[in-house]
């Protein structure tokens, strides 16, 4: 189990996950007022969590699926990277895709965050690549 240092200056828990097995942890709104979305409108919110990941880790915002399914509120720069360098308060880029308005209040479970283990990559130039059977295909070249 990776350890993280963390400051809570929120009034809400430390993320959590939901289930033995969950893979991202709820993080929950840091707010001294509710936050109203308008449709198409979008918020940054606070969870006044702030953490110290470990080198080689990274953490991903992501939109909670009940959210996003029901009410048409996910992440706009969704899966959103947190660097093991960042410092800062943990803040959520919300968007209402919805044709409904949509309030936020203290508390209420807004995105998960799943940590990763990463690794750094160096380009290496080249002329060609190797041949797959695949190839160059993309973009549903696969077919329904």
């Amino acid at each position: 189990m990776l350890n993280v240092f963390v400051i809570n200056k929120s009034n809400n828990s430390l993320p959590v996950y939901q289930t033995e097995q969950s893979a991202g942890l709820d993080l929950s709104a840091f707010l001294e007022e509710d936050v109203v979305l308008e449709p198409m409108d979008r918020k940054l919110v606070g969870t006044g969590i702030y953490m110290a990941l470990p080198e080689g880790y990274e953490a991903m915002i992501r939109p909670r699926s009940g959210m996003a399914f029901k009410y048409g509120i996910t992440v706009i720069n969704s899966p959103g990277t947190i660097d093991a360098d960042y410092r800062g308060e943990i803040k959520i880029a919300l968007v209402n895709l919805s044709k409904e308005v949509f309030t936020i209040k203290n508390g209420d479970r807004v995105a998960q965050m799943v940590i990763n283990k990463y690794e750094q990559i160096r380009f290496n130039l080249t002329d060609s690549l190797d041949e797959t059977e695949r190839g160059s295909g993309g973009y549903g070249h696969t077919g329904i």
